[in-house]
């Protein structure tokens, strides 16, 4: 049997990238998935082909930096679906700039998408992630913040730290209630990172150069298929975890 049977999932920004690599991953195991994103196109290429695979997903558009949005989409799919079970909180615009150069639009656009989005939604899931008795919460960090030299990452590693201890609190407060939440650190081929290389090509080969197997991951095979394990009972006692999906590039001990 699947191990994600007769659960349901929200993943954001899942029309592409990772996002869509643990939205196919996890409806592969069982799950019914509410993909949710910005573009309607691409979330109907989720949707499509996850259903042309024999799962089961629906498509949510929202744009995550606005709460009245979220709210609503919650509300749809907790309603349409019947509950919820997992949360993924996947969608972040990124900003990559020196700090004399980082405006301050770029960083509240990172702010908002990330952790004050991933903040409200984790609030408005957690009654329904605790009436499932079994809750999980992934959020999505990055190992920039891990960078010996985060020059030029300074605010993108900012907004993604401050999910990552977001992420520890609610493991911390929300075990009792039966939900657990870590944090994952992917490496994944997504458009954003062939964006990176593409615009930073040397270093993005050095960059890589230090990953020990050589390579990034695939956002099914590699990332989301790591997360249908998280969320499983397979890993029933792991919480309050930041773990690197990456090859062995970071060192996080």
């Amino acid at each position: 049997m699947p191990k994600l049977s007769n659960k349901i999932a929200l993943v954001t920004g899942s029309g592409q990238g990772v996002g869509q690599g643990i939205a196919y991953a996890l409806a592969g195991e069982g799950a019914t998935v509410a993909v949710l994103g910005r573009t309607a196109a691409k979330l109907d290429t989720t949707v499509t082909e996850i259903r042309r695979r024999g799962g089961k997903a629906i498509a949510v558009e929202c744009d995550i930096k606005h709460a009245d949005q979220l709210a609503r989409a919650v509300e749809r799919v907790v309603g349409e679906l019947g509950g919820l079970d997992i949360l993924v909180n996947n969608a972040q615009e990124v900003s990559l700039a020196p700090l004399l150069s980082l405006s301050e639009a770029a960083l509240a656009a990172g702010w908002e998408s990330g952790p004050l989005a991933t903040l409200r939604l984790m609030k408005l899931c957690h009654p329904h992630l605790k009436k499932s008795g079994a809750g999980n919460i992934v959020n999505l960090c990055t190992v920039a913040a891990m960078r010996w030299d985060v020059s030029g990452y300074g605010g993108y590693a900012a907004v993604k730290e401050a999910t990552r201890q977001l992420t520890r609190a609610a493991a911390c407060e929300w075990a009792a209630d039966g939900i657990r939440s870590n944090a994952i650190l992917p490496l994944g081929d997504s458009p954003a990172m062939a964006g990176w290389t593409q615009a930073r090509p040397q270093e993005a080969a050095a960059f890589i150069a230090t990953v020990p197997m050589q390579r990034v991951g695939e956002c099914e095979a590699d990332i989301g298929r790591f997360v249908a394990t998280l969320v499983s009972d397979d890993c029933r006692y792991i919480n309050g975890q930041s773990i690197a999906v990456d090859g062995g590039q970071a060192f996080l001990g």
